[in-house]
């Protein structure tokens, strides 16, 4: 589909075509009336960044939700469904320029990004392939975080296809991309079903033994209002146990028990009362100011996808909204993070500046520095071989 059609509300094809060709607002108020309009207009993503084309891409449902997309960093931009009481509420954080996603000021920034080659941190940057070590580039407390400083999500993805219900991106990553070895084909496919649930398909190949973990790095505030933080937000994670980190935010190589911590959320927990207002809260919590951590999920089954898939891994939910957000996976781990390093610098769409606690990340992923603890699921590819990986974000309301 041509992102000169997927204006943000809508109109005729006709006229949002000619109008978005001019660089105009694409705008039909009367229909705005009736649907969400959140100001994000596809010129403003049409755009050429190292070379390939940007757009905007949009997935939509029976239900009226919509999914907004970018090949730039393969980054979801928003998410639109309505709440309880029939309101459309856009529930993730993000830009309405895709300049600004590309700009320096920005740049970390994660909102809402495929991340590849290597979700999370990498102990020192140093990785073994094929009995070699190589170092790959630090920019995070002295480790590689989020595949390097140029990882795929400052990247632009090709556009494989599109539809109104699917699109699929494709990364070609060369051998030697932020000094990971192989030449990688990664593929992500997006897909909305009329049960506002999202898939997010992951696959890649090489012709090197390389390593692959990929996620998405939305950061949701189902409160669909980023200047109310998540902390009202009830979570829940399937998991026993965790992985607690050193100061570098590193996980030290041990797996523990989350019962009687702030970890703990086999129940539905109160996020600000685990990240804000636990006296309680020991030295993990105290490193980041909240959560910045990896949970061993009980429903990881190892070789068996389905199995995988069929419980829950996690969710949140929002009181104000009603809005839930419940996560499946066939990873053995997620990293919530709470947004602790949010300042106010990023000023995101609507104007609103991004401060502590705006939002919250869930991301589906091997375990972090997993390819330097050889007892924890591996993340290494060799040829021949086919890395998937699979996150569905599956909306409801109550």
């Amino acid at each position: 589909m041509s992102a000169a059609l997927l204006a943000s509300c809508g109109g005729s094809t006709s006229n949002n075509q000619a109008n978005a060709a001019a660089g105009k607002d694409t705008c039909n108020k009367e229909q705005c009336k009736k649907e969400f309009c959140n100001g994000i207009k596809a010129a403003d993503f049409d755009a050429t960044i190292d070379g390939k084309k940007t757009g905007l891409y949009t997935l939509k449902n029976a239900k009226g939700t919509q999914v907004q997309i970018t090949n730039l960093g393969g980054r979801i931009v928003s998410i639109v469904l309505n709440d309880k009481n029939g309101n459309p509420q856009d529930v993730v954080l993000g830009f309405d320029k895709v300049t600004t996603y590309a700009d320096s000021v920005n740049h970390p920034s994660d909102f809402g990004a495929s991340i590849g080659r290597y979700a999370n941190r990498i102990n020192k940057g140093k990785i073994v392939c094929d009995k070699k070590t190589i170092q790959l580039p630090l920019n995070n407390f002295g480790h590689c975080l989020h595949g390097g400083p140029n990882g795929w999500q400052y990247k632009v993805y090709d556009v494989v296809s599109s539809s109104d219900k699917e699109l699929v991106l494709l990364m070609d990553s060369p051998d030697g991309d932020m000094n990971f070895p192989g030449n990688v084909k990664a593929t992500v496919k997006f897909t909305l079903d009329d049960n506002n649930v999202i898939t997010i398909d992951y696959s890649a190949t090489t012709d090197k033994q390389t390593v692959i973990n990929m996620t998405n790095h939305s950061y949701f505030n189902l409160n669909g209002d980023p200047t109310k933080p998540i902390n009202n937000h009830l979570i829940y994670v399937n998991a026993d146990n965790y992985t607690p980190v050193d100061a570098t935010y590193m996980p030290v190589g041990k797996i523990e028990s989350v019962k009687g911590l702030a970890f703990d959320c086999t129940s539905e927990a109160e996020i600000g009362e685990r990240i804000t207002n636990n006296d309680a809260a020991h030295q993990q919590i105290k490193f980041g100011n909240g959560f910045d951590h990896n949970w061993c999920l009980n429903t990881y089954k190892a070789g068996d996808e389905a199995a995988s898939l069929s419980q829950v891994a996690a969710s949140i939910y929002s009181p104000e909204t009603g809005i839930k957000l419940e996560v499946y996976t066939n990873e053995p781990g997620i990293q919530v993070y709470s947004g602790n390093f949010l300042d106010g610098t990023a000023v995101g769409k609507k104007g609103i500046a991004y401060k502590q606690h705006a939002g919250i990340c869930l991301e589906t992923q091997k375990y972090p520095n997993s390819p330097n603890v050889k007892a924890w699921p591996s993340p290494y590819l060799n040829p021949g071989e086919t890395y998937h990986s699979v996150c569905k974000f599956a909306f409801s309301v109550k």
